[in-house]
C-alpha cells in the first residue's frame, strides 16, 4: 500500500471514536487504490487497528460490497429478488451474461465490466433496477440494459437516472471511504429524487380522500430530560386484621383440618401397608420420617418387594 494511502487511512480512524469502528471506510479505501480488497489491504488494515488479519478478513468478506478478486471499472449490479425478478429482472441478468460472456462475480476479458446478481437494491418502487458502480438506472428492460452496457463499452456514462453522476469502481470506492469529489456531490444534490413511483401510495390516497400522515419536524427524538416519571400505582390496601375472637375461631378451625388430614393419610397408608406396625408410626397418625412413599404406598427404605416366579 502506498504512503499516501497509509495516511488517508489514519485521517479516517481519526473520524472516529474508537479505531476499528473505522475498517469499512478503510476497506472502501483499499478497493479504491487496487480494485479489490488484497491481502496487502487486510494487512494495512490490521496493522493500523491493531486488529488480526483474521478479523480484518472477517469482516471483508461478510459484505458483498468487498471484492475477492480484481472487478472491473464498472460494476454492473442486476437485481434478481422477487419483485425486480418477477418484473423481469432474470431475463435482464440472462440477456447481460449472454452478451459479456461472463456470469456471476465476473469480469469481462479485457477488464472493463464485472457482472453480478444483486439480491435487493433497496429501489423496490423502481423495478426492475440495474445499477452501476452503485448508481441506479430505474425500471430497465432487457433492450435498456444492453444499450445502457454497450454505452459503457463505448466509453460513455449515461447519467444515472437519479443521484451522482456515475464514476469508475474506485472512484465510487473513494467517494465511501469519505473523500467525496465536491462536483458529484453538488450534482448529485441538484439530481431527482422522489420521482412518481415513490409517491404513487401518497397520491392514491389523495384519490381516496385519506390525508398521508405527516411529519413534524419540530418532534423531538429524544423526550427532554425535565419530563417526568409517571408516579407508581398505588399499592394494594392489605387485608384488614381480623378481630380477636375470629382469630381464635380461625386458628381452631385450621387444627381440626389438619387433624383430619392427618387422620386420611393415615388411613390411607394402613390401607396400601397393612403389615405396617404402630411403632412405625409417629403420634397423630403421620408416618415415620424413615418410611418413603413410592407410587402412593408406604414402604421402609430397605423393604423391596418379593422376587415373583414365572
Amino acid at each position: 500500500m502506498s504512503v499516501t494511502t497509509r495516511a488517508e487511512a489514519r485521517e479516517i480512524i481519526a473520524r472516529y471514536p474508537r479505531p476499528r469502528s473505522a475498517l469499512l471506510p478503510m476497506l472502501h479505501l483499499v478497493q479504491a487504490e487496487q480494485g479489490y480488497v488484497t491481502p496487502d489491504g487486510v494487512t494495512m488494515c490490521a496493522e493500523e487497528l491493531s486488529l488480526t488479519k483474521a478479523e480484518v478478513a472477517a469482516v471483508s468478506t461478510f459484505y458483498t460490497m468487498f471484492k475477492r478478486q480484481p472487478t472491473g471499472e464498472y460494476l454492473v449490479s442486476v437485481c434478481t429478488n422477487t419483485l425486480c425478478g418477477f418484473l423481469g429482472g432474470e431475463e435482464i441478468y440472462a440477456a447481460l451474461s449472454d452478451y459479456l460472456g461472463v456470469g456471476h462475480d465476473e469480469t469481462t476479458a479485457d477488464g472493463h465490466i464485472t457482472l453480478e446478481h444483486a439480491e435487493c437494491l433497496a429501489a423496490c418502487d423502481y423495478a426492475p433496477v440495474v445499477t452501476v458502480n452503485y448508481e441506479f438506472y430505474d425500471q430497465q428492460d432487457t433492450e435498456s440494459a444492453l444499450n445502457l452496457v454497450r454505452d459503457l463499452q463505448r466509453g460513455e456514462r449515461p447519467h444515472p437516472t437519479r443521484g451522482a453522476p456515475l464514476s469508475s469502481f474506485r472512484g465510487i470506492s473513494r467517494e465511501l471511504a469519505g473523500f467525496t469529489d465536491p462536483v458529484s456531490a453538488a450534482a448529485a444534490v441538484d439530481g431527482p429524487s422522489a420521482l412518481e413511483p415513490t409517491v404513487a401510495g401518497n397520491r392514491e390516497a389523495l384519490r381516496r380522500g385519506d390525508e398521508p400522515p405527516a411529519y413534524d419536524a419540530d418532534t423531538p427524538i429524544v423526550p427532554p430530560a425535565s419530563a417526568q416519571a409517571p408516579e407508581p400505582a398505588d399499592p394494594e390496601p392489605a387485608d384488614p386484621e381480623p378481630a380477636e375472637g375470629k382469630t381464635s375461631e380461625k386458628v381452631s378451625s385450621e387444627q381440626a383440618q389438619s387433624k383430619a388430614d392427618n387422620q386420611a393419610e393415615a388411613a390411607g397408608a394402613q390401607v396400601a401397608d397393612p403389615d405396617a406396625s404402630q411403632e412405625a408410626r409417629e403420634p397423630g397418625g403421620r408416618p415415620s420420617a424413615r418410611r418413603t412413599r413410592t407410587r402412593g404406598s408406604m414402604h421402609p427404605p430397605d423393604r423391596h418387594p418379593p422376587d415373583r416366579k414365572a
